[in-house]
């Protein structure tokens, strides 16, 4: 035995309803990537990272997360296995490296969730407070006794909504993610229509005031906001995990994928040239950037109107990528490597109920108790890890199978663009402090061991040999 055993996803059977079509995925997709990327962190990308340059930084991580999308399509054609990259993985690296995937994937699902849960609490509370509403310290803040803080109360009741959300048949849980997203692209739409005749030339004059920035160990300049652009983009991969659950997956998620990430280049594009037009980039270091550039300009009303949008536009994040991991834990339990009672689904609405609300309660503890200021690198670079693992695994793939059969979707160049991949991912993970990398090593620890000490004995290729 070794912990490099292959597993065939291709005789997996689910039990889940396939009933999503491209529609639902591609709004699952706009759902977890158009959210507080695009108003958030557009704003601090341009005042302490590139300026106006910006625009270069999100198309170079677009270009590379759009490459790893290519992966994503091909995997998903010819290995239809839920999980996305963890499943993919295991039948082309094996075991562990599956594993180790499947890990870096719930702690950045995890983290985002309690982040946008938090940043959902700061922003209700800023509309409570316009009202003259506080909370009680006691529930008011991450634990730090020193200033009487306690518990968030706030990012844990969101989670509590969206776990009962997510428990509902996973249709009617898209359908008001649907909802969601439409109103959030109504309130972007007019940021951009309105934001269009206030624009002054002169604030991109010094296009891009940081430079370049450096390709590998770079603290700022346009190489510096591809990094922390990278966030922007987190969940594009959340299509993939509802595989289960949709219709022909062979040719519906690779068209939500590809149809999703170019739809969020071209708003994220288009966003940052309005905001940086409006407010020259060294104002915009603030958590509401797009509320901010239309007060400047007098426009309260669309301001307020975006406020509101943006509290809801969080909750569709939450709802996506919940949706996304609980999926993921589900597959991850299936095959052994977790607690058997995390894959157990609903007889009714077939929906993996305990790694739901396993998935709800970690996220309530991370974003009611623990300080998540600081965790969009800690997310980025667990992504790129398994990015990375992706890239290499997609040349194993060519070369133990061939080339894709008619049908299936075919990913150019290889093994050119996995190179690249790989070296644009080593590039954005560079460019992260070593408080980051200490995070990122501890929990590599703890996934090794969790793997050595549960799942290696437990999986199901063990048992079955």
């Amino acid at each position: 035995m070794t912990i490099f055993r292959k597993k065939n996803t291709n005789l997996d059977k689910t039990e889940m309803k396939r009933h999503l079509k491209v529609f639902d995925l591609i709004f699952l997709g706009l759902g977890s990537m158009v959210g507080t990327g695009i108003f958030t962190i557009t704003g601090i990308g341009a005042a302490k990272y590139a300026g106006p340059a910006l625009i270069i930084s999100i198309i170079i991580s677009a270009i590379a997360v759009g490459i790893s999308a290519l992966f994503y399509a091909e995997f998903t054609s010819r290995i239809p296995a839920n999980g996305g990259a963890y499943s993919y993985l295991y039948a082309t690296l094996g075991e562990f490296p599956a594993w180790l995937a499947g890990w870096y994937i719930i702690m950045e699902f995890l983290t985002a969730i309690s982040s946008v849960a938090s940043g959902w609490g700061s922003y209700f509370k800023g509309l409570l407070s316009s009202y003259g509403i506080e909370l009680p310290s006691l529930l008011n803040g991450t634990f730090n006794p020193a200033k009487n803080n306690y518990i968030d109360l706030l990012p844990i009741l969101v989670i509590f909504l969206v776990t009962g959300i997510v428990l509902l048949n996973s249709k009617i849980a898209l359908r008001f993610n649907s909802s969601l997203v439409v109103m959030k692209f109504s309130a972007l739409a007019l940021f951009i229509i309105i934001g269009l005749f206030h624009i002054k030339p002169e604030n991109w004059s010094n296009f891009a005031p940081f430079g370049f920035g450096k390709i590998y160990g770079g603290q700022t300049g346009i190489m510096a906001g591809a990094s922390l652009m990278f966030f922007a983009f987190l969940g594009f991969e959340s299509i993939s995990m509802a595989v289960d659950e949709v219709q022909k997956p062979q040719k519906n998620i690779p068209k939500g994928i590809i149809a999703s990430l170019t739809i969020v280049t071209i708003l994220y594009v288009s966003i940052t040239l309005v905001l940086t037009g409006i407010v020259h980039y060294s104002k915009l270091d603030v958590t509401d950037a797009v509320a901010f550039a239309l007060r400047q300009v007098g426009l309260n009303w669309a301001a307020n109107y975006i406020s509101v949008i943006a509290i809801l536009t969080l909750i569709t994040v939450c709802i996506s990528m919940t949706f996304a991991l609980a999926r993921t834990v589900y597959s991850i339990s299936r095959d052994g490597l977790l607690p058997k009672q995390l894959g157990i689904v609903t007889k009714h609405s077939k929906v993996p109920k305990n790694a739901t609300l396993l998935v709800g309660f970690a996220s309530m503890i991370c974003a009611g108790v623990f300080p998540l200021s600081s965790i969009a690198e800690f997310l980025n670079i667990c992504t790129l890890a398994y990015l990375i693992m992706l890239a290499i695994a997609i040349i194993k793939l060519r070369k133990d199978q061939g080339q894709p059969k008619i049908g299936e979707f075919k990913t150019p160049f290889i093994p050119f663009l996995p190179i690249v991949s790989i070296v644009i991912c080593l590039s954005l993970m560079s460019q992260y402090k070593s408080v980051t990398w200490i995070a990122f090593g501890i929990s590599t620890s703890i996934g090794f061991l969790i793997y050595f000490t549960y799942g290696y004995r437990h999986s199901t290729i063990f048992i079955e040999k």
